[in-house]
């Protein structure tokens, strides 16, 4: 048996104002998306920014369904979006927000695992990583130089 151990690092920011000016934009945008989910069963609003090389910011909100779950989230909402739209382009930088209308969150909250997939697929298929920031309503916010260290084990195309 041969043991492999896996670390990720990530850095905490207290609040946003300690974020540089171009993500501060790019996670206001994901708030204002994060205004537009649609989520009448969860509850639970996330909004999505996406900023493209070409300086485009492309956003998305989770939007549910009466035969829930096949809604989809905020990040596959803006990434395939981005994707559709934007074939070219390479994605930069990624801001994330949730709030609960049930309660405060102001805890960081990550992406799903069906994200997370989505998120490396275009990683692998741009060959570059994307930079992840995520946060509650409010609080503190995470940054993860790419989806690798939330998703080090990640399913990719080599394998099919």
């Amino acid at each position: 048996m041969k043991e492999v151990k896996i670390e990720t690092t990530l850095e905490v920011y207290d609040s946003m104002t300690e974020l540089p000016k171009d993500v501060q934009q790019l996670m206001q945008s994901a708030i204002k998306a994060r205004e537009n989910a649609y989520s009448p069963y969860s509850k639970f609003n996330v909004g999505a920014a996406i900023l493209l090389d070409n300086e485009e910011i492309v956003s998305g909100s989770n939007q549910e369904n009466a035969s829930y779950p096949s809604g989809l989230c905020a990040e596959r909402t803006a990434i395939y979006y981005a994707g559709a739209n934007y074939p070219k382009s390479k994605m930069l930088k990624m801001a994330l927000t949730a709030s609960s209308q049930n309660q405060v969150t102001g805890k960081p909250i990550p992406p799903c695992g069906a994200c997370r997939q989505a998120i490396a697929e275009y990683e692998i298929k741009q060959d570059q990583p994307i930079e992840i920031y995520f946060m509650g309503a409010e609080g503190k916010v995470v940054k993860s130089e790419s989806l690798a260290n939330l998703l080090p084990l990640l399913f990719e195309s080599s394998v099919l």
